[in-house]
Order: C-alpha cells, then structure tokens, then sequence
C-alpha cells in the first residue's frame, strides 16, 4: 500500500480508500448498514468452539500490524554487520561492492589506499548508511587484511574469534545496566563470508580449521571466488568436494539443518544447501552488453567475458543466490540467529562464571570465559 507524504502515517490516500475497503486493509468485513442479521451469523459460526483457533465473526484488524512494523522500521532503520574473511587478491571488497551496488568497502572509502600485505591480521570496520526507498540500513563490513597471507598461518583466526566475541561482550554489557538504552547498539556480526581460493581440489587445513573454530560463534558462509578461473565442471566437482569435507569434519554453515523449525523453511534451506558454497564472481563496474549496462568484468577471452559479465545472471555466476541469501530472503534469519543463539550462548557462559554485584549504575563485573580476571570492563 502506498502512503501519502501529506497526511497522517496510517492512513490511506482518499482515492485508495474504496480500494482499501474492498480488500479489508483498514475497514471491517461488515459496515453498520451492511452487517447481516445476527442469527445469520449464528448460523455461518458455530457458537461454542472447542479447543482449536477460534473463527472471528468480523474483521478486527490484526494484519494492521504488519504495516505498523513497517512505518516503526522505515523511521528506525536497522542495523548489519557482515565480515568477509579470506587471502587477499580474492575479490572480498569487489563482492561487497556488487552486493550492495555502492562503494561500501574499505578500500572503496579511501582514495588512493595502497594494498600491503600486513604482518599479522588486521580487522578494520567501515561503517554506512545504505537507503532504498525509504528503508534506511546501517551497514558495517569489517574486513580481515592478512588473514592466510602469511608462511605461517598458526592461530590466524584467533584476531577474527576475539572481535566477534568482543561485539558480543559489548551487547551484554550494555544490556547487563540498571539504566540501560532503550535500543542498544547492535555490533554483533550477524554474517561472515568466508571466500575459499578457487583451487578446484580440496579445502586446505587453514579453510577447515577457521570455518570449524568460526561456525560455532557466527553464521559463516563459504563461497568459491573468482570462480570465473575454474570451468562449469571443475566448479561443480570443487563444491561436491566441499560438501563432502564440511561434512566429514562436522562444519556446520549457514543455514543450519538444526535451526530449520518450519517444514517451509526447510524444503528451502534444503535447496539452498545443495548449492553451498556459492561460486561468485564480484564486478562493480557497469559494461555495455547487448545495448544494456550491466555489472561485470571485460576479459581477453569471448567465453570467459560471456561468462563473467553478467554477474546477475544465474546460468553465468551464483552471486544472485548469495545476494539473495544475504540481503534478500535471509537477512532478518542471519539476526536473530545471532541473536537467539550465537550471543545467547556466549551470554550464558559469561554470566554463568561471572561476578554480579554491581554499585549504583555501572555495569556488572564479569570474569572472563576462561575463568581469569579481568584487568578492566
């Protein structure tokens, strides 16, 4: 339903009214005239009902809800926070670019940055407001530079472990107050895209090792990058190869068999599962083809540009099904996954070895996971 920008929010423009009325959006069923005769309505409704939904006689206005959350939303916004993890040269800050068709990377953000490989792994967040008709988003993309770049890659993802539960520490104690915010700032990553190196065999120890460590904290997703390099069937052997070794080695990505409760849902998820990883292929530059403009990349060779243009297209590439998983049917699932299970994990262990005692407004004291004192909140 469209809203007029003059009136009050709630109510529908006089010319949609009628419309409106027909489709029962803001009106009852029946009018005062039109309401039938009461022993026609005892006779449609039973009136005793046992223990099941009960029926309503007229229309009482509970989908009106719906569009209450939407205006509430529309004038909030909301917040994510996606991290993407990989060596570098993969294409992580091209991908997020095309995700959100704007400049939204780090290295978008900064004119004239020099990409240097550093010594140990770095984490640098950037943080935007991205609209699109009225809803506004807050998006943070925190990027991993150094991640895997090494000789040795030892214990490269305990920087990646730390900030996750770092956000998660934040959330608790901003939600642990006496006084407290009535909406808490949300810093938590809801999502990392993890972006294996199109190798075409197997996963190295480093992917296996990261993904196990990182999927019992965070939603993770894998995807093959740059899967231009690799043919349609070293692709599709290189993802039946990645199933087999998530699964020997009990990796658990998003979405989760575990977390599936609809029976909807699930023939979804299925479906979405078979296709884990993705194999995408990022472009943030628009090209004429065939007289329209579209994202992709311009390459030596006539089937590799065929193929790697149209990054939209699903026969060519599957960043429309990571697009779609990510932003478009499971964005809300990727927070309150978040929410309902990764920080509520992490808030039972920390509040279950914590010290409570807390003196006037400030935050409660709390030990760490491991049990050693810490030095400062």
């Amino acid at each position: 339903m469209q809203w007029s920008t003059g009136a009050k929010e709630g109510f529908p423009k006089p010319e949609e009214k009628k419309a409106s009325d027909k489709q029962g959006s803001l009106q009852p069923a029946f009018s005062m005239e039109e309401q039938p005769p009461r022993e026609q309505l005892s006779r449609d409704v039973p009136s005793s009902i046992g223990t099941g939904d009960r029926e309503l006689f007229g229309y009482i206005g509970i989908e009106a809800v719906l569009d209450q959350m939407r205006i509430k939303t529309m004038k909030t916004g909301f917040e994510f926070n996606i991290m993407v993890v990989g060596q570098s040269g993969l294409g992580k800050s091209t991908m997020v670019n095309t995700l959100f068709k704007s400049k939204v990377s780090r290295k978008a953000t900064c004119p004239g940055y020099e990409e240097r490989i550093p010594k140990t792994v770095h984490l640098l967040s950037v943080t935007h407001v991205v609209e699109e008709k009225g809803v506004k988003m807050k998006l943070t993309v925190t990027d991993t530079p150094g991640f895997g770049d090494q000789i040795n890659n030892q214990n490269c993802w305990e920087p990646i472990i730390e900030y996750i539960n770092d956000q998660y520490e934040r959330y608790l104690r901003e939600e642990i107050l006496i006084k407290r915010k009535r909406k808490i700032p949300d810093t938590r990553v809801h999502a990392c895209v993890y972006f294996v190196p199109p190798t075409g065999h197997w996963l190295r120890p480093l992917d296996l090792e990261f993904m196990r460590r990182l999927s019992k904290i965070t939603n993770v997703v894998p995807v093959i990058a740059k899967a231009d390099t690799l043919t349609l069937e070293e692709r599709a052997e290189f993802r039946q190869r990645i199933q087999k070794d998530l699964k020997a080695h009990g990796i658990h990505v998003y979405p989760q068999v575990d977390f599936d409760d609809d029976p909807d849902d699930r023939l979804l998820n299925d479906k979405i599962r078979e296709k884990i990883p993705f194999a995408v292929v990022g472009a943030d530059k628009e090209h004429q083809v065939n007289g329209k403009k579209v994202l992709g990349r311009k390459t030596n060779s006539h089937c590799k540009a065929l193929r790697s243009r149209t990054v939209e297209n699903p026969a060519h590439c599957e960043f429309p099904l990571l697009r779609d998983l990510l932003i478009r049917s499971h964005l809300q699932d990727l927070k309150d996954i978040t929410h309902n299970v990764h920080y509520e994990q992490y808030r039972v262990r920390r509040l279950n070895g914590s010290n409570l005692p807390s003196k006037g407004n400030e935050c409660l004291a709390l030990s760490s996971v491991n049990g050693e004192p810490e030095s400062h909140l």
